[in-house]
């Protein structure tokens, strides 16, 4: 459409001023709070207006600039054509190498090798692994426990194949700092300051020097997502371990070129699908100003690398088959965001070693993503969206007003030396768990629209739903475990509580009240009966006695309880807990007669089921 019809177009449309769109609004709220009502306060210290608009780009500095181009907030290559990744843990070579080339005919073209069940690794080992793999065709990255003779053994084998040193593409998993020490506490290398490591990776990266397509640091940022820290601080804390390496190599002599080449980054991918777009977006910016600090020679040593990988956090193990719809969000939105690499974590993956199934399906998510939606055909279909560029900016003020504050503190060893970033991290997890136990954030499967009939699997260990929490130490976990936790605990005591939804009153409200206290009490694997409607009182509790019920949820209208609700607990007598669904303005007037319990959207949903457990000696 050539530019004087896109005129006249547009000139049928007269414009519509924000002061107009507020007015309207402001109608449409009928005196309510317009900033509680509609402005989402998020976690990482900034608000999410309800619509944006073209004025609120005013001032982004990066707006304009092209994928390729600095500072690559729109990705570092003028393509979108990520590669597919699926790990295998090693054990026996010869199966590893069987399974890897299964996967390579399957779609998969960048294989991770974690060796670190793996004894007795030798050249030999190394060849058997790799037989038949067509190294130049696939990328391949490998971690595991004392690494660094298994990883100068997988040089050799690349010497002596003889293939141009472009041709091959690796990484290699040393992550000294995030990986060892803030997980564990110490080196891996068991010195203090990490010298021995640091010398380590030091001396690789040179052996490494001519290969361009060769990663030696891993920058493990996923592990703050998993420990439970909001967005902000994955970027923060993971571009301030990124850039201790930058510190801690350059001082020991290497170019800053050099290092930045070597340096990969891998992040967890939410379910919190915007705010992950702007993610990738802000952190490849962040991390090329951070490397332009140090004056490379080559303006594109400053392209952030970044591999992700789906959540681990927000899995279940109740109603696992959700996990499948959680990976495909997020897989959508990795790859909108331009990353290099993607992994999509099996959906069984937190309580059994995936199967045959759930790897097909994981990087089928990536295959459709990729081959049927075409998602590899468009570089960066987000750019120039009002919501994702301003998302952009504001996750990148706050991520680096947060790196800012640990480099004031001497860099991330520092920080986290001194317990910064634990209890950072932990603040937040702990937001996060009253947010799930409150249903303030909902978890499918777990605290909300359980599975009703469903029942643990007997090989599910209670390890998988127990959560460790350790001193100065980031420790993974899942957001579900403590509804799991008590859900189990319930399915393995055998014995099987029961709630009866004692429907009565106004019909329409009856029959929500009974639906919610269904989804409320099912959570805690309580065996829930619903009831379409009970004309009297009296057929309600003695079919609710009959059903040999252990909590009885009356289920009304507020304009009801004050008369049917102390009816209900004198007819009951005492055969079972009684509790009303609500918060009825004549609550107090019932607890002065002894009614007491009391469920709405207000209750912290884990406490209040784990008294109900406790009331039933459970």
């Amino acid at each position: 459409m050539a530019n004087t019809e896109k005129a006249k177009l547009f000139a049928e449309f007269p414009p519509v001023s924000t002061e107009q769109w507020e007015a309207v609004i402001a109608t449409d709220l009928k005196g309510a709070d317009y900033e509680r009502k509609l402005v989402w306060r998020t976690a990482e210290g900034f608000n999410v207006r309800p619509y944006y608009r073209a004025e609120n780009l005013e001032g982004i500095e990066f707006l304009g600039s092209q994928a390729g181009e600095f500072p690559y907030v729109r990705g570092t290559h003028n393509s979108n054509d990520w590669a597919i990744h699926q790990s295998v843990c090693v054990k026996c070579p010869k199966a590893a190498n069987e399974e890897a080339l299964k996967l390579l005919n399957a779609g998969v073209n960048s294989l991770g090798f974690c060796l670190c069940e793996a004894d007795n690794i030798d050249a030999a080992f190394i060849d058997t692994l790799l037989d038949g793999i067509c190294i130049p065709a696939v990328e391949l990255t490998f971690g595991g426990k004392d690494f660094v003779p298994t990883a100068n053994l997988i040089m050799d084998k690349f010497e002596a194949m003889g293939i141009e040193k472009d041709e091959i593409k690796a990484n290699f998993i040393f992550d000294p700092i995030v990986k060892d020490l803030s997980q564990k506490g110490i080196y891996c290398c068991g010195d203090e300051q990490g010298t021995a490591c640091y010398e380590a990776v030091a001396e690789f990266i040179k052996r490494t020097a001519d290969y361009k397509r060769i990663r030696v640091v891993n920058v493990s940022g996923n592990i703050f997502s998993n420990a439970g820290s909001t967005i902000v601080e994955e970027l923060a804390f993971s571009l301030a371990a990124g850039h201790d390496y930058l510190v801690k190599l350059t001082e020991m002599g290497l170019p800053i070129d050099l290092v930045a080449r070597k340096i990969r980054f891998t992040f967890a991918v939410t379910s919190n699908y915007f705010m992950e777009i702007a993610k990738f977006r802000a952190a490849r910016m962040l991390w090329a100003n951070i490397v332009k600090g140090y004056n490379p020679e080559k303006p594109c040593s400053g392209k952030m690398f970044a591999h992700a990988v789906t959540s681990t956090w927000n899995q279940t193990v109740y109603d696992p088959y959700v996990n499948m719809l959680r990976g495909t969000t997020e897989a959508m939105s990795a790859t909108l965001a331009g990353v290099h690499s993607l992994e999509v974590v099996p959906f069984n993956a937190s309580y059994e070693q995936p199967d045959e199934f759930s790897k097909r399906i994981a990087r089928n998510v990536e295959l459709l993503l990729k081959h049927e939606s075409h998602f590899d055909q468009v570089v960066d279909p987000a750019g120039g969206s009002y919501y994702i560029e301003t998302l952009t900016k504001s996750i990148a003020e706050q991520a680096w007003k947060l790196f800012l504050e640990v480099e004031e503190k001497g860099g991330y060893v520092a920080a986290f030396k001194s317990g910064f970033v634990v209890e950072k991290v932990k603040a937040s997890a702990a937001a996060k768990d009253k947010n799930i136990a409150t249903r303030r954030q909902i978890l499918l499967g777990a605290n909300q629209y359980p599975n009703f009939t469903e029942v643990v699997d007997s090989a599910v260990c209670e390890c998988v739903v127990t959560r460790k929490d350790e001193a100065n130490v980031l420790t993974p976990y899942r957001g579900a475990m403590a509804f799991e936790a008590m859900r189990m605990h319930v399915d393995r005591s055998g014995k099987e509580p029961k709630a009866f939804m004692l429907t009565c009153g106004s019909l329409a409200m009856a029959r929500a009240r009974a639906q919610f206290s269904c989804n409320f009490f099912a959570c805690a694997g309580i065996r829930v009966q619903d009831n379409t409607f009970f004309h009297s009182l009296e057929e309600g509790v003695a079919a609710a006695l009959e059903a040999k019920a252990d909590i009885v949820v009356v289920c009304a209208s507020d304009d009801d309880y004050a008369e049917v609700a102390p009816k209900i607990k004198e007819m009951l007598g005492g055969k079972a807990i009684l509790v009303v669904a609500g918060a009825p303005a004549c609550a107090p007037e019932l607890e002065a007669q002894g009614i007491t319990n009391f469920i709405n959207v207000k209750s912290n949903v884990l406490e209040t089921l784990k008294f109900y457990l406790k009331e039933l000696g459970i």
